[in-house]
């Protein structure tokens, strides 16, 4: 059986959930016999230099069976191709390869369009679509987050839709999800990492019966040798992106908080990159907080920022602290930080909605907080650094993660159903 992945971006060079979930199902699927699996990545005009001049695809940096797609002028608004050459050079690639399945990660930077080209240019392929946000369904970045007042969005509508994007009028978003529909009805089977996800995908349409559930799975660095525990457990991470919806700054005002209260035993680690893509108010927030803590004398402060880190250092930064904290302000579709967390046997402080909410028992395995509530989680830094035996009691809780065997059999499950289908149907 010969899979094609198609992700959006390549982990080496944009960092990301998506990307980094589908490279691991790219390695997990070589590991295991009768299945062929290519993976295509797209890249972006920083990446252009890795491309011969006029070429829309090629090898990454000479590994085997990994390719990198060039997008230009990518239509955001519309999600599609930008121009029939980028849609050619899509469609001589898939022709090249003939896969029996092709797999999409995300249709972003080659466009939703992309799923009804390869049903016409590949007819007897299987499609299968992992769903790792809300994008079909949302047009404010696919996280279903109200822009108006930052609330969770239960539902799309032209109206709720169009308060979110007032540039745009309510008939966009009408012809948006026919649009989105339309691309969508030549997919074979769904999957979604979180079960939550289903019902949202349901009301809006989906068939629910074509969707099924498979857990991101991560090959996980060796443990450090354990050493003496702390006397404390009062030593709390942060891990990701530093963007707007992952909440970092929630964080922060409950350190802020927490200081001005008297309370100041405890250490914050940030590791994280993309502060770029955050918006600028909350960009200028961070930046300024981490400015005025590094000028603080050493004795006083209580948060040191890390930097970006790559996979293979997440066992030494995850042996520095105690507890592992997910502010996000979104749905958080399944939050591969807290598979991270568990494999280190740390347990996660997490907003209390979506995906952390679905894998986080509280008072079992990590605490859960209300989402964008700072004196919530200020309360429970609080708790975590000074009630006795909670994090012995809660680390002893945590069940390991899936990892990325485990993922890469479920979905050749997935694969092998999807052509049974199709056997079927002929």
């Amino acid at each position: 059986m010969k899979v094609l992945i198609v992700a959006m971006y390549h982990p080496e060079l944009v960092r990301g959930g998506s990307q980094q979930v589908a490279y691991e199902l790219f390695e997990g699927l070589k590991a295991l016999p009768g299945v062929e699996p290519v993976l295509l990545c797209s890249a972006d005009s920083n990446a252009q230099a890795l491309f011969k001049s006029g070429a829309g695809v090629t090898g990454f940096d000479g590994r085997e069976d990994e390719f990198l797609f060039l997008c230009r002028d990518y239509d955001y608004v519309w999600q599609k191709f930008s121009s029939p050459a980028q849609a050619e050079g899509f469609a001589a690639f898939l022709r090249q390869v003939r896969p029996d399945v092709v797999h999409f990660h995300h249709f972003m930077t080659y466009g939703i369009d992309a799923l009804t080209l390869t049903r016409q240019v590949l007819a007897h392929a299987r499609i299968v679509f992992t769903a790792h946000e809300f994008l079909t369904i949302c047009a404010a970045d696919g996280h279903m987050v109200r822009k108006t007042d930052g609330s969770l969005c239960g539902h799309a509508s032209q109206s709720r839709c169009h308060q979110c994007l007032p540039s745009l009028p309510p008939e966009h978003f009408f012809l948006r999800e026919q649009w989105m529909k339309a691309n969508l009805a030549v997919v074979d089977l769904f999957t979604v990492p979180s079960r939550f996800m289903v019902a949202p995908f349901a009301r809006w349409g989906l068939d629910p019966e074509k969707i099924l559930h498979v857990p991101n799975g991560l090959r996980m660095p060796s443990k450090p040798q354990a050493g003496m525990a702390p006397a404390r457990r009062n030593r709390f991470g942060f891990f990701g992106q530093m963007v707007d919806v992952k909440g970092l700054h929630v964080l922060l005002e409950a350190v802020n908080m927490l200081r001005a209260e008297g309370f100041d035993d405890f250490e914050v680690e940030i590791n994280g990159a993309n502060i770029d893509f955050a918006g600028p108010q909350r960009r200028r927030e961070i930046e300024t907080f981490l400015e005025e803590e590094a000028a603080r004398p050493a004795r006083e402060r209580r948060v040191s920022f890390n930097g970006a880190y790559h996979h293979d250092q997440i066992a030494a930064r995850m042996g520095r602290v105690d507890w592992v904290v997910v502010p996000s302000l979104w749905w958080e579709i399944y939050c591969l930080v807290i598979s991270e967390a568990w494999h280190f046997g740390r347990p996660v402080i997490a907003s209390g909605e979506g995906g952390p909410a679905e894998r986080v028992t509280d008072g079992v395995d990590g605490l859960l907080f209300e989402m964008g509530d700072v004196r919530a989680l200020a309360e429970t830094i609080r708790r975590a650094a000074t009630q006795e035996g909670l994090w012995e009691r809660l680390a002893a809780g945590i069940s390991p993660p899936s990892g990325r065997e485990e993922m890469a059999k479920a979905y050749m499950d997935v694969y092998e159903a999807a052509l049974t289908e199709e056997e079927a149907a002929i």
